[in-house]
Order: C-alpha cells, then structure tokens, then sequence
C-alpha cells in the first residue's frame, strides 16, 4: 500500500501562528479564550471566543488587491496552506525542474480544502438595501446592481482556498472542497490519503479553515444549549458546553517516493482514516458512542493497527455534556482496559468547527515530536461519565508515536485519522 508521509505543516489560531506556537501556548496551561472584540458583547449571554489576537490581513496574506475578493476565513486558509507548502517545499522543487518536468510535476499537485459552508455575515451586505426598500420587493431588486459589491459572489464561495491556493502556487492536479461542518477538515486528510493510494496525485495540500465568531453564530448556538457559560472544560462535572475559535490547518501529504526523490524531511505519516454518522438527527447524538466507535475502529483497520498501537488520543472534547460523555464511552469501548492517554485541544483555542480535526491533527504531530501529551488545564473534577478515561490536568508522555485525532460535526457525524510521528 502507498504510504503518504507529511512533509509540511501549518496553522494559525488564537493560541498562535505556527503549529511549534501553538504547542507550546497549549502546554502553558493557559485559555486562549477571551471575551470577543469584533462587537459589543457585554450584555450578550455569552461573551468569550478565540479570537485570533491583533488579525492583520497583511500578515496573513500580503497581496491587498487579493484581499478585495475573500474573506477573513480564507485569509487564514491560505496563511497556513502558505506555511505548510514552504516548509514542504514542494514549490521551491518544481520550480528547480526542467519545464516539462514542471508541469507534469504541478499536474500530479493537488489540493483538498475543508471549508465552512458560509457564515451569516456573508449576507450583510443585502441589509441596508432591504431596510430601505421597506419590504418593496421591485425597489429591491431595481437597487440592487448599485448597492450590492458586484464581488459578492467571488467573495462567499466556499472554495476560495481552494481555487487561490492553485492559483497562486500552481498547483493543477486533483482538487475538492468538502463543507461538512466540524469534520471537514479532517476529511481533507482522509480525502487526500485516499487521493495518494489511488494514484491520482502524487502529493496533496490538506487545508481546513474557518473562522465562526459572528453574532448570529453565537447567539444561535447558545439558542441551542452548545456554548459554555465561562469556561471549556471537557470530560469535567461542571461542563456545560463549547466555545467558537477561528483558524486554519495545513498539511502536505505526499508518497513516500514523492518525497525520497527530493529528500525531503518527514514530519509524520498519515496511516489511515475512518468515518460514520449515527444518522439520528441535526443536533442529535447517541448516548452510546456508537458513531466515534465505528469511526475509530474504521480507522485502525485501514491502518492496519491494534487498538495498543495507538500512543496518544487527541478527542474532539468540545464540551457539551453528551458528546463528551458518549465519546468517553466509545473510546472506553475500542482500547477496553488499556487507553492510551487522551487529550483534547478546543480548551485552550476554542472550537475551529471546519477547522478543529486537521488544527488539531497538527497539534498532535508536533506533540509527538516532542514526546508529550499536553494535558486539560480546565479539568477539576473528571466527570464519572468519564471514569476510566486517563485524562489529566498535567502533560502525560504519549505510550507510541501513533496519534489518533478524533472529530464530531453536526447531522451525527464523525471522523477519525492516524498519524505517525516523526
């Protein structure tokens, strides 16, 4: 079997700009989470996020005609797809080439994107006009073309990562844009593993990115019971929910002679991946774990491993009392009475949504590196839900270098992939 190795890495979130960073703010101990800055919160029922501190477009991407056409979630797509292509250094490569090796080289690139399916401020640019007609729909439509940015649509498509990364790096191969709520992202993983093993490319960008702190989503949200009061507390007594970050992962996957021809550094290795809904409802979720169960042990078959293989698990631990619990009890089920130490980030930067799997898949590879498994600082009573879990407040040292980074969306849907560490 074709094995896909990772060659590149990046992201940004509120805990930093650089998968090293956001270890590192992450075995702090310290919450990301601070109250929101984008609007006035103070009368709002909940008022914390993870921000991205200090955003600068220019930072993110430098060229300004560029920032005319996306948005704030795009720039922090392609500032960590950017990071993880020139760390690969895939580009630099090709560009080394005799031309029409180039090309066939840019045309076994491809790029695989995880991406929202659109925030609610994408419409704000319809109100004034709809508060002017007062209801008339012919003075709406006959007003139109003179308010409303004839950009627009370029501006809301959901695969402007996608198309801009091709674009600017020239990347031409196999390409897909899967908005599939919280598991997009690592879908993008799965999605290019599968794109290496089928030998339809040769290497793939993997990128997830969204960026969801905006009024609607967060009062719809708590509307619903899914955010927290104050803090993230996962798998602890007193959880009682979430909390919305903003950023974007990247990684560079390629095969193993992909790699080996241009020697290459290795940062890990993509050993598989699983996927299954509960099929219950939009906001629904078994008690029993019965979806991150199949999820995982898809996973371990495709990567043909034992449940003791696995060193560390990195759970989707967003919070909310059933899906920390029901999560605890699959995992409970699959690793029986030897569980490997498991984690969780969302305490620290804040639930990505779109984002959250490949951040964190990110995370967990750097962890590796550095041999440890950074603990849950907001965890003060672990939850008998949860009993038997090993999870601590303190870092742990992970049994193996295998990884498995677990994520759960809405519509009952869960994802998980395999990673080997360097």
């Amino acid at each position: 079997m074709t094995r896909a190795v990772i060659t590149g890495s990046g992201a940004v979130c509120a805990a930093g700009n650089s998968p090293a960073a956001i270890l590192e703010a992450v075995l702090s101990g310290q919450t990301w989470l601070r109250a929101i800055e984008q609007w006035d919160t103070s009368a709002w029922p909940t008022h914390v996020a993870g921000e991205i501190p200090d955003f600068n477009p220019r930072a993110m991407v430098e060229d300004r005609k560029l920032h005319k056409l996306i948005r704030r979630t795009d720039l922090v797509g392609l500032y960590a797809a950017g990071r993880a292509i020139d760390a690969s250094g895939i580009v630099a490569h090709r560009d080394g080439l005799p031309p029409g090796q180039a090309a066939a080289y840019s045309d076994r690139s491809g790029v695989i994107v995880g991406s929202g399916g659109g925030n609610f401020a994408n419409q704000y640019d319809y109100f004034p006009l709809m508060t002017d007609a007062g209801g008339d729909l012919r003075k709406f439509g006959d007003e139109l073309a003179n308010v409303v940015n004839p950009m627009w649509l370029l501006r809301t498509l959901p695969n402007n990562v996608l198309g801009h990364i091709g674009i600017r790096y020239g990347l031409k191969g196999t390409n897909a844009c899967i908005t599939n709520h919280s598991v997009g992202g690592l879908l993008a993983v799965i999605e290019s593993l599968e794109a290496l093993r089928a030998a339809e490319a040769d290497r793939v960008v993997a990128v997830g990115h969204e960026t969801p702190i905006e009024p609607q989503m967060v009062l719809y949200y708590h509307q619903v019971g899914l955010l927290a009061s104050e803090a993230l507390r996962p798998f602890d007594a007193a959880r009682d929910g979430s909390q919305f970050g903003e950023g974007a992962g990247a990684l560079v996957i390629e095969t193993e002679a992909s790699a080996q021809g241009r020697g290459a550094r290795v940062l890990g290795e993509v050993l598989g991946g699983g996927y299954a809904t509960e099929g219950e409802g939009l906001v629904t979720i078994r008690e029993d774990g019965d979806g991150p169960e199949r999820a995982i042990r898809q996973a371990l078959a495709d990567a043909k491993l034992a449940p003791a293989d696995v060193g560390m698990i990195v759970a989707h631990a967003n919070g909310t009392r059933i899906s920390d619990a029901s999560e605890a009890a699959a995992i409970k089920r699959v690793f029986a009475g030897s569980i490997p130490p498991v984690t969780g980030f969302k305490w620290s930067f804040g639930h990505l949504i779109a984002a959250a799997g490949i951040v964190e898949t990110v995370v967990a590879l750097a962890a590796l590196d550095a041999n440890v498994v950074p603990g849950i600082a907001t965890l003060r009573e672990l939850d008998p839900a949860c009993a038997g879990l090993p999870v601590s407040v303190q870092a742990q040292r992970p049994r193996s270098a295998v990884a498995l980074v677990l994520c759960r969306g809405f519509a009952g849907t869960n994802a998980a992939v395999i990673v080997r560490g360097p």
